[in-house]
C-alpha cells in the first residue's frame, strides 16, 4: 500500500481562538490536539464556559498539581463515576438513588480518595502489583498475546480492536480477578457502559441505562465477594474481599468493593491498555519508517515506542482535582472548591517540555517523563501490567506479521465520543504474515 493511502480521513478541528473550543464536541474529540494547541498558548487556565471547569493544559502546571495534594484534592464531586452529575447536581442525584434502590451505590475509588484514607487503601492493591507478581505473570500475559494473533494472523485481516486489544488485557485482569474467560465480553459490556458516563456525552436516558448495566454488573459479582468470604483463594478478588485494612480495622465493605471492580479494576486494568494497543498499531501503519524500525531491532525500540504510544495518544486524556484553597495560576485566580480538569494528553504534547511533541522520535532522551500514567501519589497502579501487556502486544504483531496497512473503505476512525477517555471504537486491518 502507498504511504499516502495510510492516513485517517476526518478533517481535525483547528480553533482559531479559545472561544471556538468545545470539548464537549464529537467532532473536536476525533482530533483535539489543535484545541489543546491553543489553550497551552492562549489560556493555559481555561474556564470552560459550558462544564465550569477549569481546563489545564501546560506539562509543568499538570505535574504540579498532581505533585500537591494538599491544595488540589482527589475527592470526586457529582455522584460516583461521574457523568453529568459534575455539572448537574440534580442529575447526579437521580443516578444515585438509581443505586440505592436497586443496587449498591459505589463509594469513592483510589482516585476519588485523598491520604491517608487513600494511602491506607492503596496497600491493599500496592501488594497485588508488586514487581514480584508482575513478573510471575508475564508467561501468561506473553502466551496470550500469540494465541490472539495466531487465531488470525493466517486470515490476512482482522478488526484489531475486538480480536486482539479488547481481549487481551480482559482475559489478564480476569485472571487476576479469577472470572471465567468465557465472560469477558459480558464485562466489557459493562465495562464500556461505566466509560460511558465517565465520558460526560450522554443524555439522562443514556446515562440511567448506564447505570442500569453497572447495577447488572453488581449483581454478577456481589454472589462471588460472598462466596469468596466464606472460601477464600489466592485471586487478587480474595484479596480485595478479606483483607482486613489496619487503619479502619475491617475489610472493604459491598459498595466499596463494587467500585473498584468496575473503575480500578476492569476499567482501570482494561480499558485504558486496549486503547493504547489500538492507536499504537494505528500509529505504526501511519508512520511506516518507524514500523520498519522496530522490526528491524523490537528489543532496542521497542520499550520507547511503547512510552511514545502513551505520550502520543494517552487513552485517558484528563481527569479531575477540586481546589482545596483559593489558587492564582498564571494570572487567573480559581476559588476554592472549583473543578480543575487536568487534561494530561495536552500535557504530553507541550512544546515547552518534549522537542518535536507530535512526532514519534524513538531516541527520545527520557521517554517515560510523559503523565499518561499521572504522577505522584495518585500514579496508576497498574502501570507496570499495562507496559508489559503493551509489550507483548507489539512484540507478536513484529513477530508474525511482515507488512499491514488499513482495510480500505472499511475504517472511518471515529473516536468514541467522551470527555475523559479517548477510544477507537474499530481498527480494520489488512496484513501479510511472516512465514
Amino acid at each position: 500500500m502507498a504511504e499516502a493511502e495510510q492516513k485517517t480521513p476526518y478533517e481535525p478541528v483547528v480553533p482559531n481562538s479559545v472561544d471556538d473550543i468545545n470539548l464537549l464536541d464529537a467532532d473536536l474529540q476525533n482530533c483535539p490536539y489543535h484545541a489543546y494547541e491553543t489553550l497551552r498558548n492562549e489560556a493555559p487556565v481555561w474556564k470552560d464556559p459550558i462544564t465550569g471547569f477549569y481546563v489545564i493544559t501546560r506539562f509543568e502546571d499538570l505535574r504540579g498539581i498532581l505533585l500537591d495534594t494538599e491544595a488540589y484534592s482527589s475527592g470526586m464531586r457529582g455522584g460516583q463515576g461521574g457523568g453529568r452529575g459534575r455539572i448537574d447536581a440534580e442529575r447526579g442525584k437521580r443516578m444515585q438513588k438509581l443505586y440505592e434502590d436497586n443496587g449498591w451505590l459505589p463509594a469513592p475509588t483510589l482516585a476519588g480518595r485523598d491520604d491517608p484514607n487513600h494511602k491506607q487503601m492503596r496497600a491493599m492493591f500496592n501488594e497485588a502489583f508488586r514487581p514480584k507478581k508482575i513478573n510471575a505473570m508475564d508467561p501468561f500475559v506473553e502466551a496470550t498475546a500469540y494465541k490472539l494473533i495466531d487465531a488470525f494472523v493466517e486470515d490476512g485481516h482482522c478488526d484489531w480492536v475486538k480480536q486482539f486489544a479488547v481481549p487481551l488485557p480482559l482475559i489478564v485482569i480476569g485472571r487476576q480477578v479469577g472470572v471465567p474467560e468465557e465472560d469477558i465480553w459480558q464485562i466489557k459490556a459493562w465495562t464500556d457502559a461505566w466509560v460511558q458516563r465517565l465520558g460526560m456525552m450522554q443524555t439522562e436516558a443514556e446515562e440511567k441505562w448506564s447505570v442500569e448495566m453497572e447495577i447488572e454488573a453488581q449483581h454478577y459479582f456481589q454472589p462471588i465477594f460472598e462466596r469468596l468470604r466464606q472460601e477464600p483463594d489466592d485471586t487478587l478478588l480474595s484479596e480485595l474481599v478479606n483483607r482486613v485494612i489496619p487503619e479502619w480495622g475491617r475489610p472493604l465493605n459491598d459498595n466499596e468493593l463494587h467500585a473498584e471492580m468496575m473503575a480500578d479494576t476492569f476499567v482501570g486494568g482494561s480499558e485504558t491498555t486496549t486503547n493504547a494497543i489500538a492507536f499504537g498499531v494505528k500509529l505504526l501503519i501511519e508512520n511506516p519508517q518507524v514500523w520498519r524500525t522496530l522490526q528491524a531491532d523490537p528489543d532496542k525500540h521497542l520499550r520507547t515506542f511503547i512510552e511514545e504510544v502513551l505520550r502520543l495518544e494517552g487513552p485517558v486524556q484528563g481527569l479531575f482535582r477540586t481546589t482545596a484553597k483559593d489558587i492564582e495560576l498564571h494570572g487567573v485566580t480559581i476559588p476554592a472548591g472549583s473543578m480543575l480538569n487536568i487534561r494530561y494528553a495536552a500535557g504530553n504534547r507541550d512544546e515547552r517540555e518534549f522537542e518535536c511533541p507530535e512526532q514519534i522520535d524513538l531516541e527520545r532522551s527520557k521517554p517515560g517523563r510523559h503523565i499518561a500514567f499521572g504522577s505522584g501519589i495518585h500514579h496508576c497502579l497498574g502501570a507496570p501490567l499495562a507496559r508489559r501487556e503493551l509489550y507483548w502486544s507489539f512484540k507478536a504483531l513484529v513477530d508474525r506479521v511482515d507488512e499491514m496497512w488499513f482495510a480500505p473503505g472499511k475504517n472511518d476512525f471515529t473516536i468514541a465520543p467522551n470527555f475523559a477517555l479517548r477510544a477507537l471504537k474499530e481498527l480494520h486491518l489488512e496484513f501479510n504474515a511472516k512465514t
